[in-house]
C-alpha cells in the first residue's frame, strides 16, 4: 500500500511540475491543482496508513489513525479551492484584457519591443 500511495504522489508531482512550466494558464492552474493533490495525499498519509483504526485511543486498542493529518488536509482542501478560484479569476481577466493566454511576458512583435532594445 505505502509503495501505492508513494507512486500516486510521485506522479501526481511530476505532472503538476510539467504542467506548470507550460506557456499558457489553464494547463498552469491545472498543475497546480495537480501539486496541491499531491501534497494533500502526502498529508494523509503522513499520519500512517490504518485501516479500521479509531481516532481516538480507547481501553484495549493498541492502533490508532492521527487525527490531525485529516484536519490539515480539509483545512488545505479549502485553501486550495479558494486559492484555484483566484488563480483562474486573473487568468481570466489575463485573457480578455490581451486575447492572449500565455503565461509569459515576451512582445510579440519588433513594434512591441521596449525602448533602448535592438
Amino acid at each position: 500500500m505505502e509503495l501505492l500511495v508513494a507512486s500516486a504522489i510521485g506522479i501526481l508531482t511530476s505532472g503538476g511540475g510539467y504542467l506548470v512550466l507550460r506557456l499558457r494558464t489553464f494547463p498552469v492552474i491545472l498543475g497546480i491543482s495537480l501539486l496541491t493533490y499531491a501534497v494533500n495525499v502526502f498529508l494523509f498519509a503522513s499520519g500512517r496508513l490504518t485501516t479500521g483504526a479509531p481516532p481516538i485511543l480507547r481501553d484495549g486498542v493498541t492502533t490508532y489513525s492521527d487525527p490531525l493529518p485529516q484536519a490539515l488536509v480539509l483545512t488545505a482542501i479549502v485553501i486550495s479551492f479558494g486559492m484555484t478560484a483566484v488563480v483562474v479569476m486573473i487568468g481570466l481577466g489575463a485573457f480578455l484584457g490581451s486575447d492572449d493566454d500565455h503565461v509569459d511576458d515576451q512582445p510579440d512583435s519588433e513594434n512591441d519591443q521596449p525602448e533602448g532594445t535592438p
